[in-house]
């Protein structure tokens, strides 16, 4: 094949074109997938968003000198275990061999957030073990007994729990306390709770607590709890349960891991009746 020189360098100039338009338009598209997540996605995420390769995510990253948000280690400080009330045993360990269902066992626990007059605020929460859904979320100034009754009942608004449903917690007082052990019992739910000093017992609501305050935190402090309500607010129920990817359920959100399950089961139940 007879090709001019002047042609051949041509081709090449269009080439080497086509793969720097290529290049600048991923780079593109990973730094607005980046900051839309608000730098709380990494390669992987990022290249499941994208459907690319994760060299590829990783170079553009690269090229874009961008770094996501990593979870710092937490260790909790709010749990009060030195009352006299009555410890649950602990249920999770009975469940590890059986497999999980959606409203099985719903995890729970609470962290504290920083204001900017150097007081706190609390966040109660309840997380379906299963889907990883936060079902139900309360902030209060104080750390309460109703401050668990708020979040656990906005849990219980939301989603039709199973009767028998495993609650797990950590000893806290709170979840100790006879107001909440009657709400329990009246629901016919069974109360758990963790080891004495051991926060892996409660690892997922503990895990969720880390990603928040890298995430939404940030080492940050709020102007008020009435922002920290509305960021929160905004985080988890416009962010985490419906946007956020989770390696765990096959990098979906929890509402759209929810949605299929349901859809599966439909079908399932459909066939057999067929």
């Amino acid at each position: 094949m007879k090709v001019s020189l002047s042609a051949f360098y041509a081709f090449r100039r269009g080439a080497s074109y086509r793969k720097t338009a290529r290049r600048a338009e991923l780079d593109e598209r990973v730094r607005e997938c980046f900051y839309f997540h608000r730098r709380r996605y990494g390669t992987r995420r990022i290249a499941v968003e994208l459907k690319t390769g994760r060299a590829a995510i990783r170079a553009a990253m690269r090229r874009e000198n961008l770094k996501a948000i990593g979870p710092r280690r937490f260790k909790p400080r709010t749990t009060d275990s030195e009352h006299d009330s009555r410890i649950s045993p602990n249920l999770l360990k009975e469940a590890v061999n059986e497999p999980s269902r959606v409203r099985e066992v719903i995890v729970g626990d609470i962290t504290y957030i920083r204001l900017r007059n150097g007081s706190f605020c609390y966040l109660a929460i309840f997380q379906d073990k299963f889907t990883r859904r936060i079902l139900g979320w309360a902030v209060s100034m104080r750390m309460t007994v109703q401050l668990v009754l708020d979040a656990f009942q906005m849990a219980r608004r939301r989603a039709s729990f199973k009767r028998g449903a495993i609650i797990h917690t950590d000893r806290g007082s709170q979840y100790a306390a006879v107001e909440f052990r009657r709400l329990l019992y009246i629901y016919g739910f069974r109360q758990s709770m963790s080891a004495r000093g051991n926060c892996y017992d409660n690892a997922q609501a503990e895990s969720f607590f880390s990603r928040f305050k890298a995430e939404l935190v940030e080492g940050g402090i709020f102007e008020s709890i009435e922002e920290a309500r509305l960021e929160i607010f905004s985080y988890i129920d416009g962010y985490y349960n419906r946007i956020r990817r989770h390696s765990a359920l096959g990098y979906k959100s929890p509402l759209e891991f929810e949605k299929d399950l349901k859809i599966k089961q439909t079908r399932r139940r459909d066939s057999f009746l067929c």
